[in-house]
């Protein structure tokens, strides 16, 4: 009996986080955009993080919008890599 609760409350947690972890991958992010994101919001793109952020506004700041997603390798420390990596969830435009 005492097997068979903690089967069947294995099996439910389980499930539930099975669901939970669905929903949330299944949740659609709105892309960035590079040129008016701030640097909270732009630390949140993978290998960016604070300090490549205000590279990045510095960058825009000095040398105006960027025309492409591959202009985010002007800024010291952001490869093609890692603008691969971004490369779905930055845009240029609202």
């Amino acid at each position: 009996m005492n097997m068979t609760l903690k089967s069947l409350f294995a099996a439910l947690l389980l499930s539930l986080s099975l669901g939970l972890s669905s929903s949330v991958l299944a949740q659609e992010v709105a892309p960035i955009n590079i040129n008016t994101a701030g640097e909270e919001l732009l630390a949140e793109l993978p290998g960016i993080g604070p300090s490549r952020a205000a590279a990045i506004i510095e960058e825009r700041d000095t040398n105006g919008e960027f025309e492409s997603i591959d202009d985010l390798t002007r800024v010291s420390g952001i490869g093609a890599a890692t603008v691969d990596r971004m490369r779905d969830q930055v845009v240029l435009e609202d």
